[in-house]
């Protein structure tokens, strides 16, 4: 049997999770992204570096590997150009279609809301700081409410929470602006701003969408799509801090949330499109809402390297390779994950302090993901823990993660 070739477009920490999970299935993994020493080129057969926003350098790169699976694992990539490559017999994972469209917020956005209807805050685009205060303040001439405020501006093509803002006050428009275009990646001047949702809690749905014809086997419509238990999540500036299992739900809110997850997974994956699907939902009260779609593993869903027998890594793998997904056996208790953060920005390589701590805690495992350098809360490690309870386990993965101390040199 050939060993197949998978390329991954992003090299980042969840990346390197793909790659060892794609090597343990026989694969040849090329990790590519815009900087030397990424995570994912650590544990890779090959690497490349170069700037996926250049067309011309995305297709070279590809045409020279000539790999059986384009895996794109970051936003930042000229997504027209995998449009063309799919057409040209390159596999794209989950979908070109599925990467042009989630590399922006407000394609997804209209897809989910206007063409699926799905429900959604209220929201607006603006390609201007005047144009923003005008979408969120209204005009009165027009008879027009704006999304109101508290409001949340993102910028329309960012990945974890970067550039994203909550604007309480007209005077916190501009800043929420500038904010907002200084974080975006690409080349794109244009955020969206969103009703603010005081919900009671929000979920990662992880989705997983097979192959049509798995071992042989044909599966049916419904079969394709399968659910990983929701995740609860916390975040604060728009990334995510901890993330754990069970997220207690009701079933009336989780059917919701399954059968808007796999309407809007099948809508952009088309027929043959296979992969994983990072959900995420707003939860109030009985109200279940859509908020954002991810065509690859998620962050939050990092807690599946210890909540479950088959992490969302594995889980991407084996639809990608079209290999058999049996029932996923979890952990009987809880599990959480807690991240280990930058305190300040460096070019060099950071050292840790207090592994030794961190793993004196019952139940815990830490994975730190190998950045080459530091910036301001940038994400350089994760705790994971079980527990008897999530809450427990949410316990032992945030104390994990504080005994870490990364030292940055100057």
């Amino acid at each position: 049997m050939k060993m197949p070739k998978l390329m991954l477009l992003g090299a980042g920490e969840l990346g390197k999770e793909v790659a060892i999970s794609a090597k343990r299935q026989g694969c040849r993994v090329i990790a590519v992204d815009s900087y030397l020493g990424a995570p994912a080129m650590q544990v890779s057969d090959f690497s490349e570096v170069i700037n996926m926003l250049d067309g011309e350098a995305l297709e070279a790169v590809i045409r020279k590997h000539m790999p059986d699976h384009v895996v794109p694992e970051v936003e930042a990539i000229r997504t027209e150009r995998l449009l063309d490559l799919e057409r040209a017999g390159f596999d794209i994972i989950p979908s070109a279609r599925a990467a042009n469209l989630t590399m922006n917020r407000d394609a997804i956005r209209d897809l989910a809301a206007l063409q699926l209807r799905l429900p959604t805050a209220r929201f607006a685009y603006a390609e201007s700081a005047a144009e923003l205060e005008r979408v969120i303040l209204g005009n009165t001439d027009l008879k027009d409410s704006g999304t109101g405020l508290p409001c949340v501006i993102k910028p329309v093509m960012s990945s974890s929470g970067k550039g994203q803002s909550v604007a309480r006050t007209r005077a916190d428009i501009r800043r929420s602006w500038d904010y907002a275009v200084a974080n975006m990646r690409g080349d794109r001047p244009r955020v969206i701003a969103e009703e603010f949702i005081d919900f009671d809690y929000e979920i990662t749905l992880l989705t997983v969408r097979q192959r049509p014809i798995v071992a042989g086997r044909k599966l049916s419509e419904k079969a394709r799509t399968l659910f990983v238990r929701p995740i609860g999540h916390r975040q604060e500036r728009g990334d995510y801090q901890e993330s754990w299992m069970p997220c207690r739900m009701s079933a009336a809110a989780l059917a919701k949330a399954q059968k808007m997850a796999a309407a809007v997974v099948r809508e952009i994956a088309g027929p043959r499109g296979a992969g994983i699907f990072g959900v995420e939902f707003f939860v109030a009260g009985s109200r279940v809402i859509f908020s954002e779609l991810s065509p690859r593993p998620h962050d939050t869903g990092m807690v599946t390297l210890i909540s479950q027998d088959l992490s969302e890594f594995d889980l991407h793998v084996r639809a990608i390779l079209g290999l058999p997904i049996p029932t996923i056996r979890y952990e009987r208790g809880g599990a959480a994950s807690a991240v280990i953060l930058a305190g300040e920005a460096s070019p060099h390589e950071p050292e840790y302090q207090g592994l030794d701590r961190a793993l004196g805690h019952k139940g815990v495992q830490v994975r730190i993901f190998g950045k080459p350098s530091t910036r301001k809360f940038r994400r350089m490690g994760v705790a994971l823990a079980v527990g008897p309870t999530a809450n427990a386990a949410r316990r032992t993965a945030k104390a994990a993660a504080k005994s870490v101390r990364v030292i940055s040199r100057p």
